[in-house]
Parts: C-alpha cells; sequence; structure tokens
C-alpha cells in the first residue's frame, strides 16, 4: 500500500490555520469535502469527532492522526496538514502536534483503514522523516516525501 495513492497534493496542507484540536480537524476533512472525495462531509466530521472525543489520537513526538469509519466515505481517504507551533491534542507525551493525518474509511472495512495507520505512525516514528515533513518548503516536496517513505 502507497499512501500516495489516497492522499492527492490538494489534501495536504503546509499551514494549518485552527487554534484547536476540533477545527483543526475541520480543516483537514474541509480538503477532502472541497476535492470531492467525501459522501457526507457532516457524517464524516460527526464520526471522526466523535472517536476523537472517545481517545485523542495524538501520539508522540508532534504526531497525530485523527481517524475514524464513516458512512460520509466510500473509500479510504487520508488528509495531511502541518501545524506550524503545534496545538495541543492530548497526545501521549503531552507535547503539541505539529504533524498531523487524517484517515477516514468506510464502516465496513478494516484492511485498508488499520493499513494506513499502521504505516504512519511506523514511518513518523523516524526523526528523519518528521523533519523532512516539518522543513519542506512546498506541498509538491511534502507529496514527494509521503511517495518515496510511506509504504507498506
Amino acid at each position: 500500500m502507497k499512501l500516495s495513492d489516497y492522499l492527492p497534493s490538494r489534501q495536504i496542507s503546509m499551514d494549518l490555520k485552527s487554534s484547536s484540536k476540533f477545527p483543526l480537524i475541520e480543516e483537514l476533512l474541509d480538503l477532502a469535502a472541497e476535492n470531492g472525495k467525501l459522501l457526507d462531509r457532516d457524517l464524516a466530521l460527526q464520526d471522526v469527532l466523535a472517536r476523537e472525543g472517545y481517545l485523542s489520537t495524538g501520539l508522540e513526538n508532534g504526531v497525530a492522526i485523527p481517524h475514524a469509519k464513516t458512512d460520509g466515505v466510500d473509500k479510504l481517504i487520508l488528509a495531511f496538514g502541518i501545524k506550524r507551533g503545534g496545538l495541543d491534542f492530548e497526545s501521549l507525551d503531552g507535547k503539541p502536534a505539529s504533524l498531523i493525518f487524517l484517515a477516514l474509511s468506510p464502516r465496513d472495512t478494516a484492511g485498508p483503514h488499520i493499513k494506513s495507520l499502521a504505516i504512519i505512525s511506523r514511518t513518523l516514528k523516524d526523526e528523519a522523516v518528521r523533519s523532512s515533513l516539518f522543513d519542506a518548503v512546498s506541498v509538491d516536496e511534502i507529496a514527494a516525501i509521503i511517495n518515496e517513505k510511506f509504504n507498506s
């Protein structure tokens, strides 16, 4: 699985604007909505916010992966953004999150959802990958890093 197959450059933001967790998730979701990737934006938002309310998806090292299974999509949908300065994501290490992947999958599938989360979390354990994403100077550069590094 190559994450770049599910993450067109139009669903990447180098400078997320939101100053708190739920609006930031909505900002990422809107990247996919604007690209025509959602069947039902409101349902997808409701499901990802419910999942996030149940248990935070803030990991460690400035990484968060909000995700949900939802009837608001008909296939795996990803969005990625960088939040300069980070924001509180109730992360495991208590540090702000700066690199945020959003993953949405149909409710009745498991494989691609689990696989994408595993690839993202495994790849972002590498400090060099995190730094290269954060230091990228264009969406195209971020897309190239994802294409090269985020594979099963």
